[in-house]
């Protein structure tokens, strides 16, 4: 098993120098975005059905439920109900778009080891280029796996965060 998680690392640790640090980068903004996005489906899953029955629970015990007051008690417990499920998916999704173009920087700098190669050593070394070329390549492509991963989920979060959001408005009766 140790064996097998050191090969694991090599290979890891082997990707990543053939994308250069900004591969790092890559991987620690997807790191995060990963966090926070298991974070909100451990809510959406486990906490956020607590609190709605008890949102519910406290709706049910009043006694009139009809009058403007009322609906706008309503009201603030729903957009209370909706500020809990929307919880950090604005930087979900900014982590999501922001992979993309941490990428394209790898690019950018992989690029610029290449024309610094050819300065140094003129075109003749292609060894050399290719170094820089793969350095431009690797972290556009982990940046675009990274973002489409996140686009897939947060899509996915923000359709079942609206789906529970109706449920309970669906629970609160109002006349």
């Amino acid at each position: 098993m140790m064996l097998i998680l050191m090969d694991v690392w090599d290979s890891v640790r082997g990707f990543m120098a053939s994308g250069g640090d900004v591969l790092w980068l890559v991987a620690a903004v997807l790191f995060l975005m990963w966090v926070l996005m298991l974070e909100r489906y451990w809510y959406l899953n486990w906490i956020s059905p607590k609190q709605h029955q008890a949102v519910i629970a406290s709706w049910e015990a009043r006694e009139e439920t009809t009058s403007w007051h009322a609906h706008r008690i309503r009201e603030a417990w729903l957009s209370q109900a909706k500020q809990d499920l929307n919880a950090r998916m604005l930087l979900i999704k900014t982590l999501v778009a922001i992979c993309p173009m941490i990428g394209l920087l790898g690019t950018v700098t992989g690029m610029i080891s290449v024309f610094d190669v050819m300065a140094v050593q003129g075109t003749s070394n292609a060894r050399l280029m290719a170094a820089g070329i793969s350095m431009a390549t690797m972290p556009t492509m982990a940046g675009m796996v990274a973002a489409l991963s996140g686009v897939f989920f947060s899509t996915r979060l923000d359709s079942k965060m609206r789906i529970s959001l109706e449920k309970l408005k669906d629970s609160m009766p109002h006349h």
